[in-house]
């Protein structure tokens, strides 16, 4: 039966890719703690345990360093860090905004009188770079490069991101003499900032994606007939609710020759790790 086999031959490369995630994540803790089911608590020798305490440490990942940049237990490299993500994350919640209020609304009258630019003239999105003016571009730099050197130039507290100007963010200075002198409070507020800004860095990278792709901030997916990708939406491992998935492009040249090998590659790989998955499990109940 047709719809049988489909909803199966899914299930296989839906449990493949899990799998893959699975054997890659046991093989990372059995490195990190000697054992294929350490117990993290008991790995006291870590230098990532200077940093489970620190703000933006929140479940259910906890403290999450894939790429062990702060393996070295280093604290003012991870307060730079820290620094630079409060910083990436604050300005990718303006942009994030910025895409979204001009879908409906948009201040009236002259955005530039002298070069005769409306508000209204200026389109969403990646578009709206074309109608920004080379003096406009100087006062954009000028403004940040201020911002930077007038606000962002010195820690209060040695604390990250605080440079006690409330006013570009919930950690600073301010917060204390605003209601915000509860420690619990006061940590519940800066990780919802943390968190916030993780959210809109990815909320924004999407957006131009989106934008890129289909022209348009708010790009509708359904009307992008000319992709190459429509080649492959109705292909197996096709599945609600990211659909057909190629952030990399490999597709983008539309070969079905192609698609298929790297198909059979990912099976091949999904089969393996759920082998390997099965056989990092039962030795721990049955030999």
């Amino acid at each position: 039966m047709p719809q049988l086999r489909a909803k199966k031959l899914s299930a296989e490369i839906a449990n493949g890719r899990l799998a893959m995630m699975a054997i890659i994540g046991m093989f990372f803790q059995d490195g990190l703690t000697g054992s294929a089911w350490g117990d993290w608590a008991n790995y006291t020798d870590s230098p990532l345990r200077a940093f489970e305490e620190e703000t933006g440490v929140q479940p259910p990942v906890g403290f999450w360093d894939p790429l062990g940049l702060s393996a070295s237990g280093n604290v003012y490299d991870f307060k730079r860090r820290r620094e630079v993500e409060l910083k990436h994350g604050r300005v990718a919640m303006f942009a994030t905004i910025g895409y979204i209020l001009p879908e409906y609304w948009r201040f009236p009258g002259y955005l530039s009188k002298y070069l005769d630019i409306k508000f209204s003239d200026v389109p969403n999105g990646l578009s709206a770079l074309s109608k920004v003016p080379a003096f406009g571009w100087l006062q954009i730099v000028g403004f940040a490069g201020i911002i930077e050197v007038q606000v962002y130039n010195e820690q209060v507290n040695d604390e990250p991101g605080n440079y006690g100007a409330g006013f570009l963010g919930l950690r600073s200075v301010g917060i204390m003499n605003t209601g915000f002198q509860d420690p619990e409070v006061r940590k519940k507020k800066l990780n919802a900032e943390l968190a916030n800004g993780r959210l809109a860095m990815f909320a924004i990278i999407g957006m131009f994606f989106q934008d890129g792709l289909t022209g348009s901030a708010w790009g509708d997916w359904a009307n992008y007939a000319a992709s190459p990708l429509r080649a492959f939406e109705e292909e197996l491992g096709v599945q609600a609710p990211v659909g057909f998935w190629d952030p990399v492009g490999y597709t983008r040249d539309g070969s079905a020759e192609t698609f298929k090998r790297r198909r059979e590659t990912e099976l091949k790989h999904g089969r393996v790790a759920m082998y390997a998955t099965v056989g990092y499990i039962v030795p721990e109940y049955f030999k």
